[in-house]
């Protein structure tokens, strides 16, 4: 078996391994040490940092440079990312060697070709189960819906139960939203996690194997608990966040746009210079991209009041549009991992 099969292999058990088999128990899962890590580290930081001189009178963020707040939380992810790419490295160094020292012996006795197949089976297959906690495809998929099944008062929901049940996947207050902006919501947080779980995890796979999916998750949970442009849960990440946010946005910006494109391919009719232009609409450069590309490809207008309003002539978010959503989801994910494996092939015979 050949190293494109070998890696191919892996992203498909990695792929089966998120349907039936679903996220590892917590206390092994490594993207939930990642965030044991980044609290702790972060606590620390703040401590560290003084960050309580950041603050003007009234409670307001200051406006001057923090930069012992920013070096101290640029350090912690330095070092952090530095022990993802090692133990990476060294894991899939062992699932990639040790099998195929292991299968000597049956090639010995029943010749090279059974036993070296045999040894490139069990690698792609245990790369596979290491890859699979950076991939969240089926548990995106599963939170999303029962959003929109807790608000179907045909299966006892209500509105107070879609908000509740919006609040796992979404940092934002939920408390006041609509009907139709729980679901714009949740539709936002799928197209953005299409991207964020999905997709980059496997581009970075593809480029650099489990340490680039691994690096990747690293940086994309670091946004998530540091990247805010202020206070957030009463710390200040003005400046203590900035180096993860700007990690995030250059290891997403590439894989961020290969989503909001291949959603345009499979929604078809959404060309690139709306796409392009809506895009540009968010604050952050690279979540705009897949949201509008969902967005364009249902019809409908995705916004944050005061923040984008993306497609803004579009109708209103309704019932329908979150199973349609999980579609064309699902057509990008197919259309990403076929394309994944001609870059695996192309990588590991022609360019090598």
């Amino acid at each position: 078996m050949t190293a494109a099969l070998v890696f191919s292999t892996a992203l498909l058990v990695a792929l089966a391994a998120d349907r039936y088999v679903g996220e590892p128990p917590v206390r092994y899962h490594p993207v939930v040490w990642m965030g044991y890590y980044l609290n702790w580290a972060g606590k620390r930081v703040q401590r560290l940092a003084g960050q309580e001189v950041a603050f003007t009178h009234r409670g307001h963020v200051s406006s001057q440079a923090d930069f012992k707040a920013f070096w101290l939380a640029a350090g912690v992810w330095i070092g952090g990312s530095a022990v993802v790419l090692i133990a990476a490295l060294a894991l899939q160094w062992c699932v990639l060697v040790v099998p195929g020292l292991l299968m000597q012996a049956i090639e010995r006795a029943t010749g090279p070709i059974f036993g070296g197949f045999i040894g490139s089976l069990l690698s792609a297959m245990l790369l596979g189960c290491l890859l699979k906690p950076m991939l969240a495809w089926a548990m995106l998929r599963s939170e999303v819906l029962a959003v929109e099944a807790a608000l179907n008062p045909a299966h006892g929901g209500s509105l107070a139960a879609g908000r509740e049940r919006l609040s796992w996947l979404v940092s934002r207050d939920v408390t006041q939203l609509t009907e139709a902006q729980v679901r714009e919501s949740a539709i936002e947080s799928l197209a953005e996690n299409l991207n964020d779980s999905v997709i980059a995890p496997i581009f970075w796979f593809v480029l650099l194997g489990l340490p680039g999916a691994a690096l990747y998750r690293f940086a994309n949970t670091a946004d998530a608990m540091w990247g805010y442009p202020g206070v957030y849960k009463g710390q200040n990440w003005q400046w203590a966040g900035k180096w993860a946010a700007r990690a995030d946005d250059v290891l997403s910006w590439v894989p961020a746009r290969i989503t909001g494109v291949l959603l345009a391919a499979v929604s078809r009719g959404v060309t690139w210079k709306t796409l392009r232009t809506e895009a540009a609409r968010t604050p952050s450069p690279n979540s705009g991209w897949p949201m509008a590309a969902m967005a364009l490809a249902l019809g409908v207008c995705l916004q944050k009041p005061g923040v984008y309003a993306l497609n803004a002539l579009g109708r209103p978010v309704q019932a329908p549009d979150v199973p349609q959503a999980i579609i064309y989801a699902s057509k990008v994910l197919l259309a990403g991992v076929s394309i994944a494996f001609i870059a695996i092939y192309f990588a590991n015979t022609v360019l090598l």
